[in-house]
């Protein structure tokens, strides 16, 4: 009956038709089955090995996806890193030469740090060191590829400044510990300081131009007596965090 059903192609709706679709009902349902789950058993029969090794060849291919990614955003926030400063220089009225910091001195890390540009580039003794925050310091020792430069704080580095909306005085020496902290000395008794006011340099002196940003003042107390004021002042540099400075040159 099977075959004849299969022979004939089991058409019409006769006894006969019925009874073979009957018959070879769950056959057809077993192979539509086996194709449907057809990459579930190629799956159950791969080897275990096989599946563990193209888990681990996954997971690695993964993590160089990430570092790459990783690498990428490095090097986009270097470009606008760079491109920031470019732009900077050129709206400045100064002739700046950009420089990489390349080492510091343990025994005075807020105090001293070597520059790549020395005088086969133009750099000279006192010049002054800057970012687009503002003042960095001034180069105090000149070689002929690279140079050293005092930052602000360091006693070697005295710089005649100007209060917003007040009086002049003098920074040449960290306030404390604590990195970016300078004290302002030599201020009147009389001078009215409050916390915010801005500090750029004086042009006293003849090193640093006038109007470089120095920072903002944090508090002022007497001190000598009474004959004097004292403020500290924030800087606007982050001097522990150098990357690139620019320094002047004539």
């Amino acid at each position: 009956m099977v075959v004849l059903g299969v022979g004939l192609g089991i058409v019409g709706n006769t006894w006969l038709a019925q009874v073979g679709r009957a018959l070879l009902l769950p056959f057809f349902g077993i192979g539509r089955g086996i194709a449907g789950n057809g990459e579930q058993l190629q799956l159950l029969l791969t080897p275990r090995s096989e599946l563990i090794k193209e888990n681990i060849r996954l997971r690695v291919r993964m993590e160089e996806l990430e570092l790459e990614v990783q690498r990428l955003q490095e090097v986009e926030r270097e470009n606008r890193r760079l491109r920031s400063l470019i732009g900077w220089q050129q709206q400045t009225p100064w002739k700046l030469k950009l420089a990489r910091v390349i080492g510091r001195d343990p025994s005075s890390w807020w105090r001293v740090v070597q520059i790549d540009l020395g005088e086969k580039d133009g750099v000279e003794k006192d010049a002054p060191v800057l970012t687009p925050a503002g003042l960095v310091g001034k180069v105090g020792q000149v070689d002929k590829y690279f140079s050293w430069v005092y930052l602000i704080g360091d006693p070697r580095c005295r710089v005649s400044v100007v209060v917003e909306e007040g009086p002049m005085g003098i920074i040449q020496n960290a306030s404390s510990a604590t990195a970016g902290i300078v004290d302002l000395n030599y201020l009147p008794k009389s001078a009215e300081l409050r916390p915010g006011q801005r500090v750029f340099t004086s042009g006293v002196g003849g090193i640093f131009p006038k109007g470089i940003p120095i920072g903002v003042v944090i508090d002022s107390e007497d001190v000598e007596l009474g004959l004097y004021k004292r403020a500290r002042v924030r800087l606007s540099a982050d001097i522990s965090r150098l990357e690139e400075v620019w320094v002047m040159i004539k």
